[in-house]
């Protein structure tokens, strides 16, 4: 009798060691970076406008200046920090 649990357990073992060979990336890779692509699908309004003599809506110049000083500046000076309260968070206790 303890021969024959022996056999089944080493035969459990032997399938589940198998099972860790089996591959399941093909499923996982045929989909690989089709968020990515439709994420940059979504956010872009005109693909061909950069071939189009006039590409369409945007900001002017110096509005586009002023939003790009606007950028820099911030890493320069940047904006104070708020003071946030956290009422029961990480207390630990009980």
């Amino acid at each position: 009798m303890k021969i024959m649990q022996m056999h089944v357990l080493a035969g459990a073992v032997a399938l589940a060691a198998l099972s860790g060979c089996a591959s399941t990336t093909p499923q996982l890779d045929s989909k690989f970076g089709q968020a990515v692509n439709a994420a940059k699908a979504q956010q872009t309004i005109d693909p061909d406008a950069a071939r189009k003599a006039d590409p369409g809506t945007g900001i002017d110049g110096a509005a586009a200046k002023e939003a790009v000083d606007r950028y820099r500046e911030s890493f320069k000076s940047p904006p104070p920090a708020t003071n946030i309260i956290n009422i029961g968070i990480g207390s630990g206790g009980r």
